[in-house]
């Protein structure tokens, strides 16, 4: 996360965070951060963090998930301040739009999680798995998987595109039933890593 400390960048407007005392000093706060003064950022996250956090929690129901999304949130706010405009919208209304679109992502990517794993699983038919995942989700999950070693590679392109339950797995591979349940158990694990990974990076 950027440093919030008041601070202004190298040649960058400054301004008077100390006057900020008042509740309609929104626009003033909303010009200096829209110019680039990281004291404005600092003075925004510290205003408006907690509201932010308030609204991702309840919306997600988890303290980690709603900091990551707090944390995503006022970064996007400052890599994106100059679609901002000041004389269109009050600052902390603009935060809390940012909010709302960054907890939708973060329940869509929990769900992408949950439906990889239901359907590798067999809990969800995967002759339903085209219903249930978008085709960036089979992208995603089919970059990840060349990613495993041959074996369990293989066992989870079985269970992923053929269909195969996992006896039919066993038997076509000639494999012990534990040994095919024990190896989705592990790549399970190491998908879920990366794609978490790859959630927190978007």
């Amino acid at each position: 996360m950027y440093d919030l400390q008041t601070r202004s960048p190298t040649g960058g407007q400054r301004f008077d965070v100390t006057a900020l005392t008042d509740e309609d000093d929104h626009a003033p706060l909303g010009e200096a951060f829209r110019a680039g003064d990281e004291r404005a950022l600092a003075e925004a996250y510290a205003r408006w963090s907690s509201l932010v956090y308030t609204i991702a929690v309840r919306s997600l129901g988890d303290p980690g998930e709603a900091e990551d999304v707090t944390q995503k949130v006022f970064i996007k706010a400052w890599n994106g301040r100059a679609n901002f405009q000041p004389s269109r919208s009050l600052l902390p209304g603009w935060l809390v739009g940012i909010t709302r679109h960054t907890v939708a992502d973060a329940h869509e990517a929990r769900s992408r999680r949950r439906r990889v794993e239901e359907a590798v699983l067999g809990e969800l038919p995967l002759s339903q798995a085209d219903g249930s995942m978008d085709v960036a989700d089979r992208v995603m999950m089919s970059d990840e998987l060349r990613r495993l070693d041959p074996v369990p590679r293989q066992i989870m392109q079985l269970a992923f595109y053929d269909d195969l339950t996992h006896t039919q797995i066993a038997d076509n591979l000639g494999m012990p039933l534990g040994t095919v349940k024990s190896h989705i158990r592990r790549s399970l694990t190491r998908l879920r890593t990366r794609l978490e990974a790859n959630d927190d990076t978007h």
